[in-house]
């Protein structure tokens, strides 16, 4: 009868169990066909670890097939998490319930369940009726405990207090509250203890008069009276101990308030304290500044060419009129500081003679930087009327759903421009044009020609670098590969002055060369080969390959190479894009140098985010401007007076480079987005221009690319159709391509296969610059456009 009752409880309760855990698909239907749990070897006894957690081996049923399996349980903060071996623990749970909502119910000797209503049930058995004892006991110790924590958390909004604490008691504060919740913890246990002392004794006492009712042997009687003596004796001794606990409680919570009284009076008079202090050193600071004012104004003026040279003892001693900046979290170069105030004095009125061992005119450098300041908007809008009007608009972004994961879960570890990739991860334009925005910010150049001094050209150029990577910080979406031979020409001859061109030169690896010239005196070339790397969590895009732009005025040579970009959050949460990495602006004729840092994002970091820092030295390693700022909206530079070594550098042992600055001034500022840019891929007002039809471009351009302008006008499953298209066209041309160069090898004396494509309008030769090969412009294209002869152009599209 009792295993009948048992099997009709357990067809009921578990006929709605389904694929949890590990495939828990039901139980069996009687005690003769439930198979006892197998123990193959004897497991060791569930173990308490530090910060009441309780760890075990239990058997856990699966299903009809594997009946009971092993398997390593977890309790911990109110959760009940099991793996299948210990490794797991690490990375890999199998299931996880929540006892604040769970019910434990006994089945038998070492039987037990664990149920939250339906959804989740474990019925689980351990080896021994004392380890389910111990379980059972552990579960109903956290169990109360997560529903006491749960019932706290949702009164804690009405125990906020009204002003927060004051600054430098956060940490003592929370060290006593820590100690008071432990100890107030450590009393539940003991009132939860009590309870199940009380709850289990009832239970022995009833259980064991009821054996004594039942008429037995004598010899059987006399164990009964034994067992009932001894119960007796365990709830007499339980029952000292329940009114001992009970009293330590009263006296607990009697005490408890009034210490607390006296702990928060403690506290708001230290809090007192601290304030009065403070305001003390406030004023005293006050009257210190004051008096040292007075003393300035008082001396007589000093000899400007001692000023000039930086010398003397007053400017290395006011270090207390010098307000420092604290370092953040990442170790700092350098630290700046305002400079001496009689360089601010004479910057007034002639912040150029300062530097005049730099070559420069009275009135170039004010004249530059007081322009810069009074007007950081982009002089596109004031120099020249545009002579077409360009869109502003572009179809908005469909909302397509698509599982990420089922595409990217085959491709970790692999080269980025390797992955078939659907058009849904794309914005719709290609990398040619992507490489071409980096002249969003084309008059930085145009300022820099302006310059006679090499630092300060040095400047802009860097600010033109950082200036490149503030189009990425919402760009989320990857260009569109482009294909052998694709070309890009950006004609803003009349708007900015300048005229590009890019091709892409080679496929695997896929690299691009760009060249622009501008008529106001400046040129841009660069080639870039892109490594990326699929990591699973992130994505890395590696630019490889060096940036020149030379200066016809000065014939100055300067080079650089791009930092990382890496994509964030690829599988799970919102993505977002972080730059970080070092850059070395180097001008090749003077031996000036621009030293670039791009702090990687850091969630501990109190600075500011995507921030970048600069110094710019000349070949002496002298420096003479900080640049300051952040890649996604504005750069500063200051003019450095002196410099001083620091403080040592508690991480490394290292002194930190104190410069005294002038006043920082604005070098570049972000141009806003246009209106409705979240619908349009964050594109910028020179990116919505990028793929605007344009008649006369050469056939092999980006804007005739067919899959690109389908995504572009919202057709994403045509696109996507478009574009396997051209690959394949693609591999067609290239497989033709390489049996064309076995062919030719085949009559050649090292009979080496040799890749016989060569792009049109750049050829590979040494650049004296760097003394690299590198793809340069050899000229044509818009003479080829002037005759609209296109003849040359392979059919790509």
């Amino acid at each position: 009868m009792q295993a009948q009752s048992r099997t009709s409880s357990h067809a009921n309760t578990k006929s709605t169990s389904l694929f949890q855990g590990d495939c828990e698909i039901g139980r069996p239907l009687a005690d003769t066909v439930k198979p006892r749990a197998v123990v193959m070897s004897e497991p060791k006894a569930p173990t308490a670890a530090p910060g009441d957690t309780y760890k075990g081996w239990l058997f856990k049923w699966t299903n009809y097939i594997k009946g009971y399996q092993r398997r390593w349980f977890v309790l911990s903060n109110g959760l009940l998490s099991y793996y299948r071996t210990q490794a797991e623990m690490g990375h890999t749970c199998r299931g996880t319930i929540n006892l604040a909502t769970a019910n434990i119910a006994v089945e038998d000797s070492c039987n037990f369940v664990i149920s939250n209503g339906g959804a989740q049930t474990y019925h689980l058995k351990a080896s021994s009726e004392v380890e389910r004892q111990r379980w059972i006991t552990a579960l109903e110790l956290a169990k109360a405990k997560a529903v006491r924590m749960q019932a706290e958390s949702d009164d804690s909004g009405d125990e906020c207090p009204t002003t927060p604490p004051a600054a430098g008691q956060g940490s003592r504060n929370s060290e006593v509250q820590s100690t008071l919740r432990t100890l107030g913890s450590k009393v539940e246990d003991l009132s939860t203890c009590n309870d199940l002392i009380a709850k289990h004794g009832s239970a022995l006492q009833r259980s064991l008069s009821e054996l004594e009712g039942i008429k037995l042997g004598g010899e059987t009687s006399d164990k009964i009276r034994q067992v009932t003596e001894r119960a007796t004796l365990f709830r007499i001794t339980s029952n000292a101990m329940i009114n001992a606990c009970r009293d330590f409680l009263a006296l607990a919570q009697a005490h408890s308030k009034r210490w607390q009284k006296a702990l928060q009076a403690e506290r708001e008079q230290r809090v007192r304290l601290e304030e009065t202090l403070e305001q003390l050193a406030k004023q005293h600071n006050h009257l210190e500044r004051a008096f040292r004012g007075a003393t300035v104004l008082a001396a007589p003026p000093s000899n400007p060419a001692t000023d000039s040279k930086g010398s003397g003892k007053g400017d290395a001693s006011d270090d207390e009129e010098n307000e420092f900046f604290d370092a953040c979290e990442e170790v700092q170069e350098f630290i700046t500081v305002p400079a001496d105030p009689k360089y601010h004095r004479r910057s007034g009125s002639n912040i150029s003679g300062i530097s005049s061992e730099m070559g420069m005119d009275d009135g170039t450098t004010s004249l530059d930087e007081q322009s810069l300041a009074s007007n950081p908007e982009s002089p596109q809008s004031h120099e020249l009327e545009p002579v077409r009007k360009r869109r502003t608009r572009i179809p908005d972004k469909p909302n397509y759903s698509l599982n990420l994961w089922s595409i990217m879960k085959n491709c970790i570890g692999k080269e980025l421009s390797k992955i078939p990739m659907p058009v849904n991860f794309n914005e719709p334009i290609s990398m040619l044009q992507r490489l071409s925005e980096d002249l969003e910010y084309s008059e930085l150049l145009d300022r820099a020609a302006k310059c006679q001094s090499s630092l300060e050209q040095l400047c802009y150029v860097a600010a033109f670098t950082i200036s490149s990577y503030s189009t990425t910080v919402h760009r989320t979406g990857k260009p569109f590969n482009p294909l052998l031979g694709e070309t890009f020409e950006l004609d803003r001859l009349q708007e900015s002055g300048y005229r590009s061109l890019c091709e892409q030169v080679s496929h695997h690896p896929p690299a691009a060369a760009h060249h622009a010239i501008s008529v106001r005196g400046w040129t841009l070339r660069q080639e870039i080969t892109v490594a990326s790397k699929f990591r699973g969590k992130y994505l890395s895009i590696m630019p490889l390959g060096s940036i020149h732009c030379i200066f016809e005025k000065s014939n100055n040579h300067y080079s650089w190479k791009k930092v990382t970009t890496t994509v964030h959050n690829i599988i799970v949460g919102k993505l977002w894009i972080d730059q970080s990495g070092e850059i070395d602006v180097i001008n090749h004729r003077t031996g000036d140098r621009c030293h670039l840092k791009f702090a990687p994002y850091s969630y501990f970091s109190r600075d500011v985010a995507r921030k970048v820092t600069g110094v710019v030295t000349d070949k002496d390693g002298k420096a003479h401007y900080v640049l300051s700022g952040t890649w996604d909206e504005k750069m500063e530079f200051s003019r450095v007076m002196q410099s001083s070594r620091g403080g040592e550098d508690g991480a490394e042992g290292r002194q930190k480079t104190v410069y005294q600055t002038l006043k920082a001034r604005e070098l570049w500022r972000k141009n806003p987005l246009p209106e409705g840019a979240e619908t349009m891929y964050y594109f910028s007002s020179l990116a919505l221009t990028l793929n605007e039809p344009e008649d006369g471009v050469a056939p092999t351009d980006s804007r005739r690319r067919p899959d690109q302008r389908l995504m572009e006008q919202g057709l994403w499953d045509e696109a996507n159709a478009e574009k396997q298209r051209l690959e394949e066209k693609q591999r067609s041309v290239r497989r033709e391509r390489e049996r064309e160069a076995a062919r030719l090898a085949s009559t050649s004396e090292d009979g080496i296969p040799q890749d016989n494509y060569k792009a049109l309008w750049f050829e590979r030769q040494e650049d004296h610059g760097m003394g690299e090969p590198m793809h340069i412009y050899k000229g044509g294209y818009w003479e080829a456009k002037e005759q609209n002869n296109w003849d040359a152009c392979p059919d790509i599209f």
